[in-house]
């Protein structure tokens, strides 16, 4: 249900349209060959999280294959994309939120000015709110988080196929042709916007040692929320594309699942019509990731801590609540700071630039441990190796260099990001010397 839950947010609902604008009906397409891209990089955690059972993901096992310089790297980009992912679900919430509340006529004051400055305080105030109840809940109890993750991720994914089912009997096959519009190449830059839509997987790993046998059951949990999630991202697309249309879908843009379902869906029950159900779907969707992104950026954290790379305060388990207090409040804390100060399109570009570039340091990570500690204990294996984590550096590294292309400060500001990390871990390297 984490991995479920991060995987399936407000990516489905928002982004099926867009790539329907870039692909055509080829969009379905899209969706799979991402899964398939994904699939390459979670046969890699998978044998990781079974051979190293411990918590902090990627940046737990790139600890024990590389140098501490390069664990903390890993650590800092997976640190900052986790939360700045949190941010983006957060505004998600709060927008899918204002649309559902004035379906039923509740209007709020969505802008008010503040010194001659628009500020959206609906937006605002309901995406900080979402992220300290959400904080609250995972500092008193793992447990409790936990439980709630998996009755919202339920929700949404019973929403998701009650929409393809009433789908599955208006779409028309014909909607998908002429199937490549735009050019076989389009699928490209289709796939780098919607990459994100599979990020979520890898959150997993990092509570592992919350987990029982943790060698068996974090890459079962993978693998059944991986393929899960393909499915049903290929249903709603199926059903998106064969009952509006690919120009229409493209059109519609970040709402084209409302419009669709509003074609074809009957009214529901307390709801009433089908675009209602799909934006009461979208909310649960964002709390449900937004909540699985509390778990994993507190987790990194707390690995780092431990491994004093970050305060080790960080690092600390609290006496009563048994959770890592002081590192869920500073990764929540961060998340609203970053609702209300920055430019939050080009930092979730800059979140998912990082995703990328952790999933090529996951795949080599494998290669080298292969290499290096070849008896290590490994429950798991990839089935042929080394092609699967090869083809994992290789095709996150296109992806990563889609946005190289196109949006060139995004690097620029990664760039940034790393140079201010490389200035936190001397100082913290000299106070290690110090101490």
């Amino acid at each position: 249900m984490v991995g479920m839950g991060a995987m399936i947010g407000a990516g489905i609902f928002v982004l099926t349209g867009l790539a329907a604008e870039i692909a055509g009906p080829a969009a379905i397409l899209v969706f799979g060959l991402n899964g398939v891209v994904t699939t390459f990089t979670a046969l890699s955690y998978a044998e990781l999280a079974s051979a190293i059972p411990q918590s902090g993901g990627g940046y737990a096992f790139v600890k024990e294959v590389f140098a501490p310089a390069s664990s903390f790297v890993m650590g800092w980009m997976l640190w900052f994309a986790y939360t700045i992912a949190g941010a983006l679900y957060a505004i998600g919430f709060a927008s899918n939120f204002v649309e559902f509340l004035s379906l039923f006529g509740v209007h709020v004051p969505e802008t008010a000015r503040l010194l001659g400055v628009t500020i959206p305080v609906a937006e605002i105030g309901f995406a900080v709110g979402i992220v300290g109840l959400l904080a609250a809940l995972n500092a008193v109890s793992t447990s409790a988080s936990g439980g709630a993750e998996t009755a919202v991720t339920l929700v949404k994914i019973a929403i998701l196929l009650v929409f393809a089912g009433f789908g599955a009997f208006a779409a028309e096959p014909g909607e998908f042709t002429p199937f490549f519009p735009a050019g076989e190449l389009s699928v490209v830059p289709a796939m780098g916007l919607t990459f994100i839509a599979f990020e979520g997987y890898d959150l997993i790993a990092t509570v592992t040692e919350e987990v029982e046998n943790p060698r068996k059951n974090i890459p079962r949990a993978i693998f059944l929320s991986l393929a899960a999630t393909i499915v049903i991202y290929l249903l709603v697309v199926y059903v998106a594309i064969g009952t509006l249309g690919a120009e229409r879908l493209g059109a519609a843009g970040e709402t084209a699942i409302a419009q669709a379902a509003e074609s074809f869906m009957p009214a529901v029950p307390l709801l009433g019509s089908g675009a209602s159900l799909i934006a009461f779907g979208a909310v649960f969707s964002t709390v449900s990731a937004l909540n699985a992104v509390v778990l994993a950026s507190s987790r990194v954290a707390f690995a780092m801590g431990r491994e004093r790379q970050l305060p080790p305060d960080f690092g600390r388990l609290h006496s009563k609540y048994g959770t890592p207090f002081r590192a869920v409040l500073v990764s929540a804390g961060i998340m609203a700071v970053s609702v209300v100060g920055l430019p939050i399109q080009q930092v979730g570009n800059l979140s998912s630039l990082f995703f990328l570039l952790s999933f090529v340091v996951v795949n080599a990570s494998v290669i080298r441990l292969r290499r290096e500690r070849p008896n290590v204990t490994r429950p798991f294996e990839i089935p042929l190796y080394p092609a699967p984590p090869v083809l994992g550096i290789l095709l996150n590294l296109v992806i990563a260099g889609y946005f190289l292309v196109t949006d060139p400060v995004t690097w620029g500001l990664a760039v940034a990001w790393l140079a201010f990390g490389g200035g936190v871990y001397l100082f913290l390297e000299r106070r290690k010397d110090q101490l």
